[in-house]
């Protein structure tokens, strides 16, 4: 079935003229909603490992990551490249000599092209741009940064510690470098009514994102979130209402930004609902028949800033 957004093998292939294939990287960081400088709660949807692997805290550096998830990957889906994708935690999040050793760690790893860096709008000053955009000149370089919604009374709710204008703000900064940005979004989040997210989707669009990560709110053991679930103060999107929310926000999008995920990967064993979330491919492929049966696509309902 083609895709009716722009993927991020589709961008890869443009660019390369080959498959290039995003490893994950532990890279043994923290993050300030953890660490008891905003927080140590963090985002009340968040695992102790901050989404991560806990790779480095077993000892594995990052060079030896990347080398032993290569082998597999390459097999797999016969990438010839590599994008280290620094995402536990917060990965701007420390001194600046410590960030240089493990990015250009990462950038010694042979037939590995370039750096995705997730982090927070809230922990990037201009010295780490400053440094990003240096590796640029050689290699791809992109910045993750989590929004989760354009609506700062969310931000509040989930405790994510920073407000809509600190994300616009890292945006522009990131830019003035020449370094593409992706945003994180999360649907379903408590409180957010299906307006909300589309605002969101309106707020990116108008800023002329680069890309996006859409990921649907699930719940994992002993966070916060876990807590309101179990309460019935918080409820799951059903899998047929997310893949519809998907594609209403893609519709939003503007044609060129790289759509980079459209949903998540819980791990089974941490996983408290909904079930369905486990159920990835049938996530994809629901939300493909969705556009189909829309005869729709990416863009469809974009409209320009200032457009009514």
């Amino acid at each position: 079935m083609t895709k009716r957004y722009f993927d991020l093998n589709t961008y890869f292939r443009e660019r390369f003229g080959h498959r290039v294939h995003k490893l994950t990287v532990d890279a043994g960081l923290t993050c300030p909603n953890r660490d008891g400088t905003l927080s140590t709660t963090g985002c009340i949807y968040c695992n102790a490992q901050g989404s991560g692997t806990g790779a480095f805290a077993r000892g594995l550096s990052v060079r030896e990551q990347l080398e032993q998830s290569k082998i597999p990957v390459a097999r797999r889906f016969k990438a010839r490249k590599f994008i280290a994708y620094f995402q536990s935690y917060t990965n701007t999040y420390a001194p600046i000599e410590t960030l240089r050793e493990r990015y250009e760690e990462a950038l010694s790893v042979a037939d590995v092209v370039g750096l995705s860096i997730g982090t927070r709008p809230d922990c990037v000053d201009d010295a780490v741009l400053d440094l990003l955009a240096g590796y640029a000149r050689h290699y791809l370089v992109w910045v993750e940064y989590g929004l989760q919604s354009a609506c700062d009374d969310t931000l509040r709710r989930i405790n994510r510690g920073h407000d809509v204008a600190c994300f616009a703000d890292a945006l522009e900064r990131t830019r003035q470098r020449g370094l593409p940005v992706c945003a994180h979004v999360i649907l379903g989040l408590p409180g957010e009514t299906r307006r909300d997210m589309l605002t969101t989707a309106r707020f990116l669009a108008d800023l002329a994102i680069d890309g996006v990560k859409l990921h649907l709110l699930y719940v994992i053991r002993g966070t916060p979130l876990e807590a309101l679930y179990r309460t019935g103060r918080f409820h799951c999107l059903e899998q047929e209402e997310y893949a519809s929310l998907v594609c209403d926000f893609i519709e939003r999008l503007p044609p060129r930004t790289v759509i980079q995920r459209v949903t998540g990967d819980p791990h089974p064993k941490e996983l408290v609902a909904p079930a369905w979330a486990l159920r990835k491919r049938d996530t994809f492929e629901q939300i493909q028949a969705q556009f189909q049966q829309r005869d729709s696509r990416q863009g469809l309902r974009y409209r320009s800033p200032g457009e009514a």
